[in-house]
């Protein structure tokens, strides 16, 4: 190549260069362009409001949602009108109130925009008494005795701190679902009642302490979603994971997390897919999904969002996982929620990080550089402290159900001991506060990594701690039991009721104390002195902890069921009435209705089972041994001298097993029978369900995973946990 022609060509190249980096940065440019009008097209949010609403409507609007004023009927028709037809413009045709009863899903009732008019026509019409008000059938949704199947009436109230947004060619509209008589029959209202509650006692607070410029605090929540994806035509051959959302059946496979290579591991393009379009789809509902990646288990994921406030975290939450679900289907997949749809893997939580805040910006539980001179983030930890060390059980509740209680205290869960991690900076400012005060904190310092090219890393105060039940992360706490299934409205209104009473008792003392600043050290001093057994920094997976606690006092309930107790015990009764979070009859309603629940899950577990062990275990293990007795008599008829040991023995261990395997069904069945009749005593009858249901569904599984390890992979019946976990 002579000189010139490297000119010509390095020009070229360089031209070609600047195209692309040019090329590239409008790309980049209307890609985010086009992510800006993306998020929240489909969301009535505070923009669309200030655009269209006239500006005493949207003035008496915004004072309705910031402070809590009832809302004028006048005001509710004229956003009733701009809603309708920004909707309509957005393709819709109908609108529901959506909200969310206590059968952990969402619920939905589409009535359409149209009114006929007397020329046969018809006309859009959506008035201010339709978006304030719906009327469901009550009975017909979870209610623990409040409602019986002849008193239907129930009503939807909206919840204008919510905002409206289109899903699915409907306007729907966040509500609150009570019961004609007055009670809650959804997870909303309380979580409501409960965010008021705290906002009052922590003003309360905060006035004593000297603030006056702070009129609300709001708790935020950011829940990150673990989730299963698994190949929809894998998932269709499979009754249990229909039936139930988790395998009732499955022999461990030659290989499932034990290289630790899922983790973070590069996503496959079938997946990456998937995340992309429910990313947009997120979007445009609002929902600031931030980060994604693989999770430890094979075909494990994790979805977390920004974090915003709790009732409306809340509803985006359960919007995320509908989400999941309806977007997998679009790509041939199938999203499972279950907290533990495999054995001896991973499962699924929620991690609901949660904080405080007030209205002018300032984070309650941030200590800033020297959180021993902090003495208002000092005040709200220890009242964290107290208020997770008094009312354990009730955080315990919050986190249990029937998927929860196969992960709970495995490698990737916390135990079923409730206890505080804040890490070594805060452990020891809590020494020097027990020991009459705090004068210094500890640093995190840079961290040089031994490479010159490679900067010095800022490091943190204290380290983290995933077997943590309750975790400081450093400006707020992570609750790592939540279930990855359910909403988080029940884990977030216990914790905001617990936070609010002892808040309370924080307001009443400082408000008669002569010399604040003195008695704000004793509070901190005695709260210290009092709960320091809840907090624990080691390691919550280990069996030491598991004596240290029991020595401590502190409760290590292991299932749903001694879970429930806390929901009609007489402390938690009287707190939730006294903040008119829950009556006493809407407690008790909800502990009727866990109870049933897991008596529900375990029946159909059980029937699922029994059905899937009668009809395709078994015959294909009946198959499987006549082709091996064929076999053998086919190698005997031939009279040639052949050894046929192996077949022999292979035959007799499958026979044996087939044996013990149409017991196990038969003593299933009498043990489901045996629960179901136990009518009278809802406690006693889900206890049956647990300890002996449960544990029989055990043993007839641990039979039947034998013989899906001995039998031939083309004879049995289901795809298997290999194909369930690296198919995608």
């Amino acid at each position: 190549m002579t000189p010139s022609h490297t000119k010509i060509c390095g020009g070229v190249y360089v031209f070609l260069l600047m195209f692309y980096k040019v090329t590239a940065k409008t790309k980049g440019v209307l890609l985010m362009s086009n992510l800006s009008q993306i998020f929240g097209s489909n969301v009535f949010n505070d923009a669309v409001m200030k655009e269209r609403l006239p500006k005493a409507t949207y003035k008496a609007l915004k004072k309705t949602i910031e402070e809590g004023i009832p809302l004028d009927p006048a005001v509710a028709d004229v956003v009733a009108s701009v809603m309708k037809d920004w909707a309509l413009e957005k393709g819709a045709t109908h609108f529901t109130h959506w909200f969310q009863p206590m059968t952990g899903i969402t619920a939905e009732k589409h009535d359409s925009f149209i009114s006929p008019t007397a020329d046969g026509k018809v006309i859009m019409e959506f008035s201010g008494k339709e978006l304030i008000k719906g009327e469901p059938d009550a009975s017909s949704f979870p209610s623990g005795g409040i409602r019986a199947t002849f008193e239907a009436r129930g009503y939807t109230a909206w919840d204008c701190t919510s905002p409206a947004f289109i899903k699915d060619g409907s306007l729907c509209i966040p509500t609150a679902f009570c019961s004609y008589t007055g009670e809650a029959l959804d997870k909303k209202t309380p979580l409501l009642r409960s965010m008021e509650a705290l906002s009052k006692q922590a003003l309360r607070v905060l006035k004593a302490l000297g603030n006056t410029t702070s009129n609300k605090v709001i708790t935020t929540v950011g829940p990150e979603q673990e989730y299963f994806i698994v190949d929809k035509k894998t998932y269709d051959q499979r009754k249990d994971l229909i039936m139930t959302g988790r395998t009732l059946f499955g022999a461990k496979p030659p290989k499932g997390q034990e290289l630790e290579d899922h983790y973070f591991g590069s996503l496959k393009e079938k997946i990456s897919a998937y995340m992309k379009e429910l990313d947009e789809e997120l979007w445009k509902l609002g929902i600031s999904a931030k980060t994604k990646h693989n999770e430890v288990a094979p075909a494990q994921h994790e979805l977390a969002p920004i974090f915003t406030t709790t009732n409306i975290a809340t509803d985006h939450n359960q919007l995320t996982m509908d989400t999941m679900k309806k977007v997998a289907l679009r790509h041939d997949l199938v999203c499972l929620l279950h907290e533990k749809p495999f054995a001896g893997i991973n499962g699924s939580g929620k991690h609901n990080n949660w904080s405080m805040g007030t209205d002018d910006g300032i984070n309650l539980l941030d200590p800033g550089n020297t959180p021993h001179e902090n003495e208002q983030f000092l005040v709200f930890l220890c009242a964290v402290i107290k208020a997770v060390d008094e009312y354990a059980d009730l955080l315990r509740v919050s986190a249990a159900n029937p998927g929860n209680d196969h992960r709970l205290g495995a490698n990737e869960a916390p135990p079923a001991i409730i206890s505080i991690f804040l890490g070594d900076q805060l452990q020891d400012i809590l020494e020097q506060l027990e020991n009459g005060g705090a004068t210094s904190s500890k640093n995190g310092g840079k961290m040089e990594i031994g490479v010159t090219t490679l900067p010095a890393l800022p490091k943190d105060a204290t380290d983290r701690n995933r077997t943590s039940p309750f975790a400081f992360t450093g400006n707020k706490f992570e609750f790592r039991m939540v279930p990855s299934s359910a909403s988080i409205a029940g884990p977030n209104y216990m914790i905001n009721t617990a936070v609010a009473e002892i808040l309370s008792q924080v307001a009443d003392r400082l408000e008669k104390a002569k010399d604040v600043t003195a008695e704000v050290k004793a509070i901190l001093t005695e709260y210290v002195t009092k709960h320091k057994r809840i907090v624990f920094n080691g390691n919550g997976y280990s069996d030491e902890w598991v004596v240290e606690a029991e020595k401590r006092g502190l409760a290590n309930t292991r299932t749903t069921i001694e879970a429930t107790k806390a929901l009609i015990a007489e402390k938690n009764l009287a707190l939730m009435e006294k903040y008119s979070v829950l009556s006493r009859v809407e407690m008790e309603s909800r502990y009727e209705i866990a109870l049933e629940n897991y008596i529900k899950t375990i029946n159909i577990e059980a029937l699922t089972m029994v059905e899937m062990a009668k009809r395709q275990i078994l015959p294909a293990v009946i198959k499987f041994a006549t082709n091996i007795a064929g076999s053998i008599n086919t190698i005997k008829s031939t009279g040639v001298a052949a050894d046929v040991t192996a077949q022999t023995e292979l035959l007799t261990e499958v026979s044996a097993l087939t044996a013990t395997l149409k017991k196990n069904i038969a003593v299933l069945e009498a043990a489901v029978e045996k629960a179901s009749d136990a009518h009278g005593d809802t406690y006693a009858q889900a206890s049956l369900f647990r300890f002996d249901v449960f544990e029989k569904m055990g043993t007839l599984r641990e039979v039947a995973d034998k013989l899906e390890t001995l039998v031939d992979e083309d004879v049995w019946p289901m795809p298997t946990y290999s194909e369930l976990l690296f198919n995608v």
